[in-house]
Parts: C-alpha cells; structure tokens; sequence
C-alpha cells in the first residue's frame, strides 16, 4: 500500500515533469471517504443526478487555501441548481486538516482519505486538483492547481452542466 506521503511526492514528481494528464471523461469512481469530523462516508459516485465538483486537497498546499472561498463562492452560486461540493482532503493527521479549516471555512462537505486511495483512482497529478462532473457520473472536466484566472471559465463549465438536462 503506497502511504500518503508517497502519493504526495509522485503527485509532486508529476506536476513538476507536467506530462501525466489527469483522468477525464470517464465514469467517476467508487470511493468512500470518512467525512471529516463524522462517522459517516462520502463517495463521489453517489453524485449521479447531480453536476459535481471534487476537489482533492492538503492542508500544506497554498493554491488550496486561495480555493476555498472560490468553492464557497461556487457552493453559495449554484446549490440550488443541483451543484454538490465535496472536497477530499488528504493531509496524514486530521488536526492538520481542522487548522486549515479553521483559517479558511468550508460551507460544503469535507471527507477525508488519509491512506491516499481516492486519488490513486482519480489518477490525481497536482495538487489541487477538481473534477468536474456531470449529471450521468462523468467526469466532464479537470482543473490541476488553482489560479484565480480560472474563476470564470469554472463558473461556465458548472452553469453548463446545469443547463444539461
């Protein structure tokens, strides 16, 4: 079993070299997540019905703290239209995850996935990374990093998939 900070060093190793791609248009994969602070489990493949947007992140990472009031901004935008927020955090300690939570507030759900599998099975390269997901389960969109230039056109691509029906 590869350890969490493994995964991070090849995430790293990947995004560096810049020449992995990220999985895309495929069916979202099975893979529950603790929610974090909770005892129940998330799985982002029981979105199916709604548009999704799954964000892999750490508290270490500082894209990922610029992040956060984006997916507030995005959670507050479009809830009502069926957009589900779930952001998978991958810190080893989940104190690390509740410090960085308590800087930078979340109003959507947080899971957490200390072994580092659901990545593997997104085929995660950079941190962060989100997936974009339609009504049908596939994933129609990936976003490595984060960079406030990208607002707008993640906004598009969420408002799009929620015009599909």
């Amino acid at each position: 079993m590869i350890t969490t900070r493994r995964l991070i060093a090849s995430i790293f190793a990947a995004a560096l070299g810049a020449t992995a791609q990220a999985a895309t248009e495929g069916p979202v994969p099975s893979c529950p997540a603790t929610a974090l602070g909770q005892s129940h489990t998330l799985d982002p493949a029981q979105l199916k019905g709604k548009v999704g947007y799954i964000d892999f992140w750490a508290s270490w990472c500082g894209p990922c703290a610029q992040s956060f009031p984006f997916m507030n901004e995005l959670h507050r935008e479009f809830q009502a239209q069926g957009l589900e927020i779930i952001a998978l955090n991958l810190d080893e300690e989940a104190q690390d995850a509740q410090d960085f939570l308590k800087k930078y507030p979340a109003s959507f759900p947080i899971a957490s996935d200390p072994q580092g599998k659901c990545p593997q099975k997104f085929d995660v390269k950079a941190m962060p990374t989100s997936f974009l997901v339609d009504r049908q389960g596939k994933i129609r969109h990936v976003h490595m990093g984060f960079r406030d230039g990208d607002k707008a056109a993640i906004k598009q691509q969420v408002q799009a998939l929620l015009n599909e029906r």
